[in-house]
């Protein structure tokens, strides 16, 4: 287990620093400058970038913005249909060549809304997006679940939460602080043993 352990953890690593190298800037915030402007915020994703997308949906209601995630393709079609021109939609996908996703950015393009695809540089749905945040791992997903293009999409969401909070001030601040004190009741407090 040792070496599987330094292997996992040595390869990770090496993709997130990898990562930093190649993320571009101007990519970033244009597309915090979306984020920041939308009236409604929608994140799909299928199969492990569907779990991408729930964490992220998770990341940015709290600063007050509609925001939804979607997994299902047929659900993803349908939303699609309803936005418009002032919402932004965040595609995560590693291989950026679903059909059914592609068809949901078609579908959402033709309404105006803004594409955001966390995928692939030279993907399909990186030639569809408006902005195109680059993720791409050296792993043999053919054989096994795609581990590390998950985390190194999971850090391109942090990325986008951090900045937007930041974009939005005092008012993320103010939201996250709501929201932390929605749950304070619901938690044990630290009472001295008897």
């Amino acid at each position: 287990m040792g070496d599987v352990t330094e292997k996992v953890i040595g390869n990770t690593a090496a993709s997130i620093l990898s990562a930093r190298r190649h993320l571009d800037q101007t990519e970033l915030e244009n597309a915090i400058a979306m984020l920041t402007h939308a009236r409604r915020v929608e994140f799909y994703g299928v199969g492990n970038s569907g779990i991408v997308a729930q964490d992220a949906q998770h990341k940015f209601f709290r600063f007050g913005i509609s925001t939804v995630a979607y997994v299902d393709t047929h659900i993803q079609l349908m939303a699609a249909a309803v936005l418009t021109s002032q919402d932004v939609l965040v595609v995560i996908s590693n291989s950026g060549s679903s059909i059914e996703v592609l068809d949901s950015v078609s579908i959402a393009k033709e309404n105006g809304a803004a594409v955001i695809a966390i995928t692939r540089f030279d993907s399909p749905l990186a030639r569809m997006a408006d902005c195109v945040l680059s993720v791409a791992a050296q792993e043999d997903s053919e054989l096994y679940t795609p581990m590390i293009s998950r985390l190194l999409q999971l850090v391109v969401v942090d990325i986008l939460a951090i900045g937007l909070a930041l974009r939005l001030g005092e008012t993320a601040s103010l939201q996250l602080e709501k929201g932390k004190r929605s749950i304070q009741p619901k938690h044990l407090k630290n009472k001295p043993e008897v």
